[in-house]
């Protein structure tokens, strides 16, 4: 990002951002993302997820269809993720709407994932009450039973969530607290940007 002369859209800055993030080692998960949805009524919730993919379609994350962030962002499509690099003094922030990706994708990826992971997706009602730890991997180990030596399908219940790239801003920490910020937004396809006071 040049922040004295920013490209005309914003998503090439951002996956430059990531890709020195990931490069410079300096958390164990750079592209967690703290994502904020809003219930039905109307009360905020913040998690982290993992980036799985970002182009100019917006950014991705795999979750369970059934969770709570899935259903808030059903009543309400709109979410904001946040991006935190503290060894960078770096920030991004993105908001958009949120649609699933195609069954193709979530499959794909589905497909890359380890086999516990893959089980898991079947085996978690995701937030639901829990008896008990031993039940859970009880119910685990059933299923890796079930798909010794095969493929672990999809659930339907299980796929990606794209979140669109309406607003992105870049935050860029200096001393005294005189950060460079660039906002774009975007309208019907056409991307403007401004620069805001620290």
């Amino acid at each position: 990002m040049n922040f004295d002369s920013p490209s005309e859209s914003p998503a090439t800055s951002a996956q430059q951002w990531f890709d020195e993030a990931v490069a410079a080692k300096a958390t164990p998960n750079p592209l967690a993302v703290a994502l904020s949805t809003v219930d039905h009524d109307g009360k905020p919730s913040t998690r982290m997820v993992l980036l799985k993919g970002f182009d100019e379609k917006g950014a991705v994350f795999y979750t369970n269809y059934a969770s709570p962030k899935a259903l808030d962002l059903v009543n309400n499509t709109h979410a904001s993720m946040l991006f935190h690099w503290d060894d960078s003094q770096r920030q991004l922030r993105i908001r958009g709407t949120v649609t699933k990706v195609s069954e193709e994708e979530s499959d794909a990826y589905f497909a890359t994932r380890q086999k516990l992971s893959q089980v898991s997706a079947w085996a978690s009602h995701q937030s639901q009450p829990l008896k008990s730890r031993a039940a859970l991997m009880a119910k685990v180990a059933a299923l890796m039973a079930k798909w010794v030596g095969r493929n672990v399908p999809r659930p339907q219940h299980w796929g990606g969530l794209r979140v669109s790239l309406d607003e992105i801003e870049f935050w860029q920490g200096h001393d005294g607290r005189l950060h460079d910020r660039i906002r774009y937004t975007c309208d019907e396809g056409t991307w403007s940007w401004e620069r805001l006071q620290p």
